[in-house]
Parts: structure tokens; sequence; C-alpha cells
């Protein structure tokens, strides 16, 4: 199987370890840097200090999120920098780290004719688990919701039921990071949402790292974020002190499809929407930018174009 990409090791059971792995509650990224063979420079002196909790990593599609999410997984070496989880310094301790960790990479492979059940069992002995196994197994099957298709072959699963199994094995262990990478990525919403519940509740006791393009993803679930693009980091910080700084700031208008290429040349336009049809362009702006334009509330989505287009809000460096 082309596989799950997983944690492999035992639980630690011991009174010491408990305590050692509630310490463990912030990852700090300090200037990391990754180039690939082929000359692209995924990483360019990333740092971000991410905390208990649900943690949104938004950027465009090859921004270098997954380039981001492997290093800290230790799939791959960065070139410089440093990773700590708590006082675990990630790169030297790699397999202390697995331990700790839970993976749901952007694609996995599955064994498509072997039940829900029997499938996160023997994922679960891999990582070692042996004590309790069955009741684990149980336990997170129910906890995903998952449990009246335990027998059903996970080749017909739908995507959101795939995706609630991948979280279901990265939860095996009992991690205390957890990196899902575009895991709404083909969701119907009523999938997306029963996804959202299910993180959220996850996030309250470990940190969760949701790196996705997808703009609602971060905006329901995640009470901090950092944008990323080109392998930079651009913003760090709450969605609301994002928002903030972009306070009467986002204009809009609604205009003909023929003004379209005209305007967002002559103008700083960060994204055209389309409204009942219609284009609707968005300007980033101190003062209005044109006749017929009207100061509008800002989103997070005009967050995360405002960063993209390299416009600086207030308040910002």
């Amino acid at each position: 199987m082309v596989g799950f990409q997983v944690a492999a090791g035992k639980r630690g059971n011991t009174l010491h370890d408990k305590q050692h792995l509630n310490k463990i509650m912030e990852l700090q990224i300090r200037n990391l840097s990754k180039t690939y063979s082929n000359g692209v420079k995924a990483l360019d002196d990333v740092s971000l200090s991410i905390p208990r909790g649900m943690f949104g990593l938004l950027g465009p599609n090859g921004a270098g999120k997954s380039s981001l999410m492997r290093t800290i997984a230790t799939l791959q070496e960065p070139d410089s920098g440093t990773i700590t989880l708590g006082d675990l310094d990630v790169l030297q301790n790699k397999s202390e780290v697995r331990r700790l960790l839970g993976y749901l990479p952007q694609e996995f492979g599955i064994y498509p004719k072997i039940s829900a059940y029997d499938m996160l069992d023997h994922i679960a002995v891999l990582k070692g688990i042996s004590s309790g196994r069955r009741e684990l197994v149980e336990e997170l099957l129910r906890r995903v919701n998952l449990w009246d298709v335990r027998k059903k072959a996970l080749g017909g699963f739908s995507g959101g039921m795939k995706q609630r199994f991948g979280i279901a094995q990265a939860l095996i262990g009992d991690p205390k990071l957890i990196i899902v990478d575009e895991p709404t990525a083909g969701l119907d919403p009523g999938e997306r949402n029963r996804f959202y519940n299910l993180l959220s509740e996850i996030g309250e006791q470990v940190i969760v790292i949701l790196s996705t393009h997808i703009v609602e993803d971060v905006q329901e679930l995640c009470p901090q974020m950092a944008i990323i693009d080109k392998g930079r980091v651009l913003y760090s910080g709450s969605p609301a002190d994002a928002l903030y700084g972009l306070q009467n700031r986002i204009w809009s208008c609604s205009v003909p499809r023929s003004s379209v290429h005209e305007m967002t040349q002559q103008l700083p336009v960060i994204s055209t929407r389309m409204v009942a049809g219609q284009p609707v362009l968005h300007v980033f702006s101190e003062q209005q930018p044109a006749d017929g334009f009207s100061v509008t509330d800002a989103d997070l989505e005009d967050v995360f174009f405002t960063y993209i287009k390299g416009h600086k809000p207030a308040g910002q460096a």
C-alpha cells in the first residue's frame, strides 16, 4: 500500500511519560529553509509559534505548505533551521517525535478490500499497540462516527468517510501533535461540516495543524493562523487581528464583464468574485479607488488575497 504516513511507536504509559508529554504544548519553528534539487525554494526562512489548539496554515497550491508539513513530520530534512516540540528537538529526535505525532497526508493509500475495523487494527499493530488494542480501535471508530460501517470495505467509503478513517488512524497512540494536509478537498458540504466538528473536538486537547488552501476551513476552525506563499510566511496571528487590519480598506463594486480586465490593470484588485452571475471586484485601498466603489466588511478571503497580492494592512510590518 502507498500507505498512511503515520508515526510508529509504543504508547507512553509511565507517569514520567505523561508528565513530560503534558508539557509539550507548543511547536516552535525557527528560520526553516529548504531548496529541492531542481532549484525550487520550497521554504524560505520560515518561523512560526504554534500553540495547543487548531492552527490554520493557509496558502495557495504550491505555496510550501506540504513541504513544511513533511518537514515537521520528520519525512524530509530542511537545509537549515530548527523545530522544537516543547523541549524536544524535532530534527534530532525523530523516533521520539514520531511517537507523539499523528499525520494525515494530502493523499494516502488504502487496501480497498479490507474493512475499516481490520485496517485500523492492523495500523495499531504497526504502531506498537498491544494491550487494549481492541478497545482502542472500537473507541476510535465510534469517535469518528464509523462504527456502523466498521465491517464495510474501505474501497466503498465516500471521500468524507475516508478522511474520518484517516483521522482515526492518526489518533492511534495518543498523539500530542496532529498534522492534517488539505483534509477537506473534494468533500461535500455535509461531509465537510462533520469533519469540522471532529477536528474541533480533537483540537481542544492537542496541537492540530490544518494545512489548506480553502479559506473556509480556517475561518470555521482556527483561532490562530498563518498565511504562506512561495515558501515565506506573510502573516501569523489570529484571524480577528488580520480582519481588523483591513477595516475600511476593502472596497467593492459590481462591474460589467467587459470592464474587468481594464480595471484589474488600473486598480489594486485583490480578487474578482461572482455574485448572481455578475463580477464583483474587491480592491485594497486606503481611500475610494474609483467612482462606484463602496467600502465593504472584509472577510478572511480578503485577508488571504491582500497578503498574497503583496499588500501590507494597517499595523503589519
